[in-house]
């Protein structure tokens, strides 16, 4: 059922949630799951392996742009039809790639992505609204399309789209560059609710106000 539906899941130093996340995963049929192992420091790489899944290794830490575009690529060239890309660290929920993987095929889009901030059931803090209302608003401006959650790491999209829109970016500036690729694609795309749960260890992660800017301004080169 899920043959040609491949999840790819960077990590950096997440020995202590990933197998949560792939014991998950698993208990729901996907068994093509690419763990992209970014220059941890801890044991990541031997969990993901002790599931009996895919992992890759980048020596050094890349970025998790880079490490999304080496999982994506290797899905690619073992067949993939369909890509889902999610955190390694329990933020996300992997109930929820199947309602991804259904509205791609259902509405006939070319990526799905997984919007946190069309679910009253989420309790998200408040800074991180904030920064992703400042993310919705440079992406609008870069890309001229607007979407709720434009910095969400968990997506569904087509491989065909993924071949000819790849990553430039190793860090956290994908998530716009892929909206990006949509505009100039011109690919058809939704946006449906997903649940998340924060943690101190994943509230600790991702982007702060201080990246966001430096985000901007190497966004801005770009564009």
């Amino acid at each position: 059922m899920h043959e040609h539906v491949y999840i790819v899941i960077p990590a950096k130093d997440e020995e202590k949630r990933i197998g949560k996340t792939l014991h998950q995963t698993l208990s729901l049929g996907y068994h093509n799951i690419v763990v992209v192992n970014d220059g941890s420091s801890d044991q990541t790489e031997q969990v993901g392996l002790s599931y009996g899944i895919k992992v890759l290794n980048h020596p050094i830490n890349l970025g998790p742009g880079a490490a999304t575009q080496t999982g994506i690529e290797y899905a690619i060239a073992q067949g993939a039809k369909v890509i889902v890309t999610m955190d390694a660290d329990n933020q996300h929920f992997p109930s929820d790639i199947g309602k991804l993987v259904n509205e791609l095929e259902q509405s006939g889009s070319d990526a799905v992505i997984g919007s946190r901030f069309l679910s009253s059931e989420n309790s998200i803090p408040f800074h991180r609204r904030i920064y992703n209302k400042i993310g919705n608003a440079v992406t609008y401006v870069l890309t001229g399309l607007a979407v709720t959650d434009s910095q969400s790491g968990m997506k569904a999209f087509k491989a065909d789209f993924a071949q000819k829109s790849p990553f430039n970016f190793n860090g956290y500036e994908f998530c716009t560059e892929f909206i990006k690729h949509l505009s100039l694609h011109k690919a058809k795309f939704t946006e449906v609710p997903i649940q998340v749960m924060y943690s101190k260890e994943t509230l600790s992660k991702g982007q702060s106000l201080f990246s966001g800017f430096n985000m901007l301004i190497r966004l801005s080169k770009f564009f």
